[in-house]
């Protein structure tokens, strides 16, 4: 019975990762509300299997500490005093929608964990590969054959008047900046090997049909983010390469073949994207990369809305709060009163995850923020190291995903998305307990006795 809850666990938590995508990102109330009731029941399942084992074992990797620490900062924000004359102070500049972002955040923080718990051993990992490249797949599929037949509605039936739709996304940059996780984990497998030979056509197909849809898109900031994550894959594996042939003493001749057949199957999959683009149209494609951001609509027609302008203006933001910042999700309310334009257009996000952590969280939110960063990349490092191919080909691509991600943050607000902000911490999870295995070092903090004996007091069960 507990190995079946375990594995509905698992499956449960692929299920909110494929629903939030389905559901436009889950930026809306309902969709919200149905991925919070996903992790609930997961959570409830999670502690019948402990009642049933008598033990409750939980993993809490490093990684958890910096989001736990930003959860704890938007919870001192959202705490409200009653002063004089009904005057409500807070650190928040809008409690309730930064309330709103730590309900969000907290539910984040709890995917994290039951990812961290849930897909720990070389038997989920593989079915997470395989989930990987048949999800992202039948996505990027799905993707392009919307946009080829685009009449103006999702899935052919709900009517939108966004313009820059594409997949289940109402914005290009955020499908492009999913398919960016999503695309370096095959490679990175195809790379070191760990997947045979005979299924390398089908991961650098799918790698590609993934990256084609990205160009498809006309998502610049998807674009440099798929390269960049490529290009961080082929680095970490030519330097795994290199660093089993010195441990093996194997000649330098052979190790440069292999890192050059590496960065030829890299080279492969980025031809068959072009060749993809060109048989489609490449003309949109190239017109779009040229364009500057001056020669945006709306950065020509409402200069204060170009991205450098709004960036300015956050700044005047963070040095007005900089400790703790506005608010975790108070931006959009914030903004307009360092702004300098008119308020005809609403912004609601930095278009920068970095600048807007520090105007949301201040000093302390970027210090967690730098905290997350040192020790994801450590995970990373250690993953690379393992001797175990899966383990390294998944912890190489996993952190090209994540890469990827964090250099399309530069211009972008992907991680403020619930959906892409679930598969970054999935990834995030799965390094973590590869770089925990291959360091030696066991990311949990275990609770058997004493969970034993409430449990036992609890039902009446002996243990």
């Amino acid at each position: 019975m507990t190995r079946q809850l375990d594995k509905a666990i698992a499956a449960g938590l692929l299920v909110a990762v494929v629903f939030t995508t389905l559901a436009h990102g889950a930026v809306e109330s309902w969709s919200l509300a149905l991925y919070e009731l996903i992790i609930t029941l997961l959570l409830l399942m999670w502690a019948i299997k402990a009642i049933l084992d008598r033990r409750l074992k939980v993993k809490i990797p490093s990684l958890a500490w910096p989001i736990a620490a930003l959860l704890a900062i938007g919870a001192a924000q959202s705490i409200s005093i009653g002063g004089p004359d009904t005057e409500v102070r807070s650190l928040s500049m809008d409690v309730e929608a930064t309330r709103a972002t730590v309900t969000v955040l907290f539910f984040l923080l709890v995917s994290f964990l039951i990812a961290a718990n849930f897909f720990d051993d070389r038997e989920r990992f593989q079915t997470l590969v395989r989930f990987v490249v048949v999800y992202g797949l039948v996505l990027a599929v799905f993707a392009l054959i919307q946009h080829l037949t685009w009449d103006g509605r999702f899935y052919w039936f709900r009517p939108t008047r966004v313009y820059a739709v594409f997949g289940p996304f109402a914005n290009r940059n955020h499908y492009a900046g999913y398919m960016a996780m999503l695309i370096p984990v095959p490679v990175g497998l195809i790379l070191s090997r760990a997947v045979p030979k005979e299924a390398w056509v089908v991961f650098g197909f799918a790698a590609a049909v993934m990256g084609l849809t990205v160009a498809v898109s006309l998502s610049r900031g998807g674009m440099v983010s798929v390269f960049s994550g490529l290009m961080f894959v082929a680095v970490m594996s030519g330097r795994q390469t290199l660093t089993r042939s010195a441990r093996s003493r194997r000649s330098a001749v052979r190790s440069r073949s292999r890192v050059s057949v590496q960065v030829g199957a890299v080279a492969a999959i980025t031809l068959a994207i072009a060749i993809g683009v060109v048989w489609i149209g490449a003309e949109g494609v190239i017109n779009r990369a040229a364009q500057s951001v001056e020669d945006q609509p709306v950065a020509s027609q409402w200069k204060f809305f170009g991205r450098a302008a709004i960036w300015n203006d956050t700044l005047k933001m963070f040095s007005s709060s900089p400790m703790l910042g506005a608010g975790l999700g108070a931006y959009e309310t914030v903004y307009p009163i360092y702004s300098r334009g008119n308020g005809y257009m609403v912004v609601q996000y930095a278009h920068n995850d970095y600048l807007q952590l520090l105007s949301d969280a201040g000093i302390v939110g970027g210090i967690a923020g730098v905290w997350f960063l040192v020790l994801l990349f450590r995970a990373i490092a250690q993953g690379a190291r393992s001797t175990d191919p899966l383990l390294a080909g998944l912890a190489v691509g996993c952190g090209g995903g994540i890469f990827a991600i964090l250099v399309h943050s530069l211009f972008d607000f992907n991680l403020q998305i619930p959906s892409n902000c679930l598969l970054f911490l999935l990834l995030s999870a799965v390094v973590a307990c590869i770089g925990g295995t291959v360091s030696g070092v066991a990311p949990e903090a275990a609770i058997t006795e004493r969970t034993a004996e409430a449990v036992q007091s609890a039902t009446g069960v002996p243990s």
